[in-house]
């Protein structure tokens, strides 16, 4: 039989190349334009038209094409398709429902009166719940209900009823309470909340009765301080009761006037109906009979704002008398936190009243005599709390207090409210308030006088760094005269540093830190930085500041981002070795690389950038073991890839490489950085390339070489095959570019020699999936840069590609899967390829010519194909 003879088909890519591009021809569209719509005529059947047949023509006004996405539409607009749909969906709303929600919208408008820039009490009440806490035994009275109304016919009557209830009012005074004893704090809390569901219970049981006692209950506990500096703590708490009782209130009696419709926004007492008013004036005849003054003065101050249902002016004239009714509490911490409550109820619903607000600080100026009686020593001796912290009970009432004064205020009420601190002796716990209530601006054009009258306050009741500290806070946010800055800050800090306890120390310090940041220069902070060391360093004192020293952290990097001048601070890193707890040090490295990546807008070369870098960044690595989450470790990974990337030495490559190197054996953990290390040098030697314009020297020659040696030495560490064998190609095209035949020739072996290694699934997302799509993905690119490699002189033509079929037929291929087919087909073109006199593609080198195959006539490469071509067509792959 005679022999084959394969004859390949002498192929031009120039000439095909031109032959296969689009021709290009110009086009006319007249008035068409594919966003200006088309406009059709239909032509309907007519009415005379014979039964079982139709006739219909449309033509359109323009003789350009239909617009295809408007065909694909059929004429409609989806969206407004769907929100036609959404609205024939939707049901009617109900009386009850579209009551509900304007009620709801009402209240929120009256909200939204105040004003975004005024604080919420809301955001208070965890300051203040997580502030002020006890380890002392707490007691509490619950209620016990009865069940005497629920026995009443509805046929009884009407005298019955009211004598039943009046009865059941009577329950509070006959021992329906039970008094828990020994409780903690977090059990207090639960039984207060505890109370609150029960008052939603009995008002959704239509137990209204039953409600108010529960609310007279939970009011009452407000006169309790026998634990003293549980008091603000609870005061929250109660209130939160006395809030969803007014809530509750309103809501019932706004019902009952929408009916049969709504009230307007704007209501007044005419629009709200007969039954509505009666309603109304007997919950607060309810109230106006409880005996006892705190509770009475609390309850009605919960409904204040149901006073809109009865009269005009009612809020108006309501204020003045429950404010006088405070006068008549002897405690004057429980007076404080009453008279905060009625500012609170007065902001939420009359915020334009600041006549009243304001005689109700006054009255507070003038029980201030009061704190120092002896009354109040005696019973603090008694509960072993000291003055200063006493006198801190009282902050979140009279801060609030004056919160509410000051909205809005105008700055001569500022100058009013200092006048009135110097002739009460400034009152350290007044001035405090005042200077945290007024904003900021006003604070820090005043701020050399507040600095005075903090000199002249009585250091024994309230500290001075705590002044400090609220004056910081103003200067924080404005900006006080540019000629006094200087001055503030020594004044300040000559108080500040004479602080002994560390706590203190640093709480007043870490506030500082941002007027300094935000006013002078590295010499200053760093003089700052030095003295926080000298305060926090002894008997490791730092150790329970650490949520101060890292806010001193952010402040600064908020401030200094240019790191060269940042890390040319002699104290800034002895600061940063303070932090000896692992996962804090962490999250400080972190912060720092987050500002790093996201304000160092050019690469740098700078050494003391660099050492500090890596001493950081070696931090965040150390911490990696083998408990570390996958999350963490890929959080801290694209940090040090950030640093990595920001690294450039400019023309000096061997210095690039040297840092390489270095950062290879510092971050050898971290599978990712030692990936994007790869890709550095691979691009550096491609770099060299460019400059040298592919004509190496013997210099650079040696230099890309030692580039390979570098890739080829870490690919292997890395544990995803996926990863080693795309590496292998790419640094193998890598060393081929750079006429390094050897390297690129063992890189592509070693790909090929792990290519039995891939499993047949891998997990991608958290999800098992076949590997063969990746697989196959792989052996076409590297089929595709078989073509430009040059045979190896002692192990035949070919050999490479003959040695990736034979990987391929002794692969373990899935059941019923064609990818081993696919991969012989995807070799065919390549060896086609490799038959023509000229290739496709080829790598070039500097002087015009090509890295090809050492075989250049048209013989060899017949003989070439001749050996591969026939183990192609003899193989049977599985199906």
């Amino acid at each position: 039989m005679a022999a084959v003879q394969w004859r390949s088909h002498g192929r031009n890519y120039d000439t095909e190349l031109q032959r296969c591009r689009l021709e290009a021809a110009l086009v006319d569209f007249g008035d068409y334009h594919p966003l200006k719509p088309i406009m059709v005529t239909d032509t309907k059947t007519r009415r005379g038209t014979r039964k079982g047949s139709t006739s219909s023509s449309s033509s359109s006004s323009s003789s350009a094409p239909p617009d295809p996405l408007s065909s694909m539409l059929d004429g409609t607009d989806p969206l407004s398709m769907f929100a036609a749909a959404s609205a024939s969906e939707t049901p009617p709303m109900s009386h009850s429902s579209s009551t509900g929600d304007l009620g709801r919208r009402k209240r929120e408008k009256e909200e939204e009166a105040v004003g975004p820039d005024f604080e919420p009490w809301s955001l208070k009440r965890g300051e203040i719940l997580a502030r002020f806490t006890t380890t002392e035994k707490l007691s509490i009275n619950l209620f016990i209900g009865s069940d005497r109304g629920k026995a009443t016919s509805q046929g009884s009557a009407v005298s019955e009823k009211v004598r039943t209830r009046l009865e059941e009012l009577d329950d509070l005074e006959e021992g329906s309470q039970r008094e828990l004893l020994n409780l903690s704090q977090q059990d207090y809390a639960n039984r207060i909340e505890e109370l609150n569901q029960s008052l939603k219970e009995a008002w959704s049981s239509d137990q209204k009765v039953k409600a108010l006692k529960i609310v007279i209950q939970c009011s009452k506990l407000l006169s309790d301080n026998s634990v003293i500096q549980f008091y603000p703590s609870k005061f929250v708490l109660i209130t939160d009761i006395l809030d969803t009782f007014g809530r509750l209130v309103y809501d019932r009696i706004w019902t009952m006037c929408s009916d049969p419709r709504p009230l307007p926004d704007n209501f007044t007492v005419e629009d709200v109906n007969d039954t509505a008013k009666e309603t109304c004036l007997n919950w607060f005849y309810k109230i106006a009979s409880i005996r006892e003054l705190l509770p009475r003065l609390y309850v009605e101050a919960a409904i204040l704002k149901c006073n809109r249902f009865l009269n005009k002016s009612g809020i108006q004239e309501t204020l003045p008398r429950l404010s006088a009714m405070v006068r008549g509490i002897g405690d004057p911490l429980v007076a404080a936190y009453a008279r905060a409550y009625l500012c609170r109820v007065g902001m939420e619903v009359a915020p334009h009243l600041k006549d009243s607000l304001n005689r109700n600080f006054f009255d507070l100026l003038g029980t201030f005599r009061q704190i120092s009686s002896e009354n109040v020593r005696a019973q603090l001796v008694l509960q072993r709390v000291e003055m200063p912290e006493y006198l801190t009970l009282y902050s979140p009432a009279i801060s609030w207090i004056l919160q509410c004064i000051a909205y809005r205020a105008p700055e001569s009420l500022l100058t009013e409210m200092m006048e009135r601190c110097k002739k009460l002796g400034n009152n350290a716990l007044l001035l405090n308030s005042v200077m945290r209530a007024f904003r900021p601006e006003f604070v820090a054009a005043r701020a050399t006088d507040f600095i005075g009258m903090i000199k002249d306050c009585d250091e024994a009741g309230f500290p001075k760094h705590l002044l400090f500290g609220s004056l910081g806070r103003s200067l924080a946010s404005a900006d006080p005269p540019e000629s006094e800055r200087l001055t503030i800050l020594n004044e300040a800090w000559k108080v500040i540093t004479k602080v002994r306890s560390p706590q203190d120390y640093i709480n007043c310090a870490e506030i500082w830190v941002e007027f300094t940041c935000r006013h002078f220069t590295k010499r200053e902070v760093n003089t700052i930085l030095a003295d926080i060391i000298k305060h926090m360093t002894p008997d490791r004192a730092f150790e329970d500041a650490y949520p101060q020293l890292q806010s001193v952290i952010r402040k600064i990097l908020t401030y200094f981002h240019d790191f060269s001048v940042l890390f040319s601070m002699e104290r800034f890193l002895p600061f940063l070795d303070m932090f000896q707890k692992d996962s804090v040090r962490v999250e400080v490295c972190k912060s720092i690389m987050e500002v790093f990546i996201k304000h160092q807008v050019e690469l740098t070369r700078d050494p003391v950038i660099l050492n500090a870098m890596l001493h950081i960044c070696k931090t965040m690595h150390d911490s990696v073991n083998a408990l570390t989450l996958e999350d963490e470790k890929r959080s801290l990974a694209l940090l040090i890839i950030g640093f990595i990337r920001m690294v450039s030495f400019g023309r000096d490559f061997e210095q690039q490489l040297s840092f390489c190197v270095e950062a290879r054996a510092t971050f050898c953990n971290l599978e990712p950085v030692l990936v994007q290390l790869i890709h550095t040098v691979n691009q550096l030697a491609m770099e060299t390339r460019r400059v040298m314009r592919g004509n190496h020297s013997r210099k650079t020659a040696a230099f890309v070489r030692a580039c390979a040696a570098y890739s080829f030495i870490t690919i292997p560490s890395l544990s995803s095959i996926f990863s080693r064998l795309s590496l292998y190609l790419l640094s193998g095209q890598v060393a081929l570019a750079n006429q390094c035949l050897s390297q690129a020739d063992a890189f592509l072996k070693a790909a090929v020699s792990i290519l039995p290694e891939v499993p047949r699934s891998i997990s991608v997302e958290g999800k098992l999936r076949s590997s063969e799509s990746f697989l196959v993905d792989f052996i076409n690119s590297f089929l595709a840069t078989l073509l430009v490699i040059p045979d190896h002189p002692e192990h035949g033509v070919l050999y490479l590609v003959r040695g990736l079929l034979n990987m391929v037929q002794d692969y373990t291929w899935e059941d019923n899967s064609d990818a081993k087919v696919r991969v012989y087909i995807s070799a065919l073109p390549l060896l086609a390829a490799m038959s023509q006199e000229t290739y496709l593609y080829s790598i070039p080198k500097g002087n015009g010519t090509h890295v090809n195959t050492e075989f250049t006539s048209e013989s060899s490469n017949k003989d070439r194909l001749l050996q591969i071509f026939p183990r192609l067509i003899s193989v049977s792959p599985k199906s």
